[in-house]
């Protein structure tokens, strides 16, 4: 069965609801037309001109990423700009763009959950809660509302040095920044995915020992040395680009399921803009 702009809108409705999206934020069709047909669709963090370049080359026909194309409205479309280039080049290749941010942060089975999954956290928890008690949930029941980022248990305690030492195995990472006593005591942490320094207060009434986000400051690693807690910085980009695959099988699959002709993949070439020398 073909496929429309419209359709592929309403299944990522079911995975991602726009609802629970921050006030703040700017999520759902970014540029592009509901009734343009779909046959391949991208998965990628970032709307970035190069990917959107690559996904034009290929003729892709929709381009979901995490970020959002436009957070503001614009005065303006300069064509030279970021934001303008990657306009002009959906336009001229009807290349639909398409957004879930925040609201894929917070859903069951989203952003967060398969963070605290991947690090082998357990009876997870909504760290901020929103419309919802924020108890202990299934991962599989993506039909409740949660909040921001999450709080869960330790398979077994750990201190928080081999903690970090896990966590950047496990994700593959080159380094992590690690703030508080390295020989503390961590059975149940806390985290949020992209920039986390928001839930810092949250973070420190929640009874976890660590924090585990990206985007953390000085003062942030200050205010847990104080509080005796832990930090683990994993950096903006890896703590949300591990959701690609998820997403691109996940919407592969439900696709599948309604009849949909359509194929799904992930855009498995972006790197985070920081290295480590």
């Amino acid at each position: 069965m073909k496929a429309t702009v419209a359709d592929i809108i309403e299944v990522m409705g079911a995975i991602a609801p726009t609802r629970l999206a921050e006030a703040w934020d700017n999520v759902g069709l970014q540029v592009g037309q509901k009734d343009w047909p779909v046959k391949k669709i991208w998965i990628a963090l970032d709307p970035s001109p190069d990917v959107v370049s690559a996904a034009c080359q290929k003729n892709i026909d929709l381009l979901i990423t995490h970020h959002p194309l436009i957070f503001k409205p614009l005065r303006s479309i300069d064509f030279n700009s970021a934001t303008g280039n990657s306009i002009r080049l959906a336009a001229q290749n009807q290349l639909a763009l398409f957004a879930a941010h925040t609201n894929f942060d917070s859903a069951a089975g989203g952003l967060n959950d398969t963070l605290a999954q991947r690090i082998g956290l357990a009876n997870l928890k909504t760290l901020d809660k929103s419309g919802d008690s924020g108890d202990i949930y299934p991962l599989q029941a993506t039909n409740k509302e949660w909040g921001l980022g999450r709080i869960g248990e330790l398979a077994k305690s750990q201190d928080l040095r081999s903690f970090a030492l896990d966590i950047k195995k496990t994700l593959g990472l080159a380094s992590v920044k690690v703030a508080g006593d390295l020989s503390l005591t961590i059975t149940r942490a806390a985290v949020c995915t992209g920039s986390g320094s928001s839930l810092m207060k949250v973070f420190l009434a929640s009874g976890a020992q660590a924090f585990i986000s990206g985007d953390l400051h000085y003062h942030d690693a200050k205010e847990v040395q104080t509080a005796k807690r832990g930090l683990i910085d994993i950096g903006h980009f890896a703590s949300e680009h591990l959701i690609i695959e998820v997403l691109a099988q996940r919407l592969s699959r439900l696709l599948t399921d309604k009849d949909f002709n359509v194929t799904v993949a992930a855009y498995r070439l972006e790197k985070d803009p920081f290295v480590s020398l």
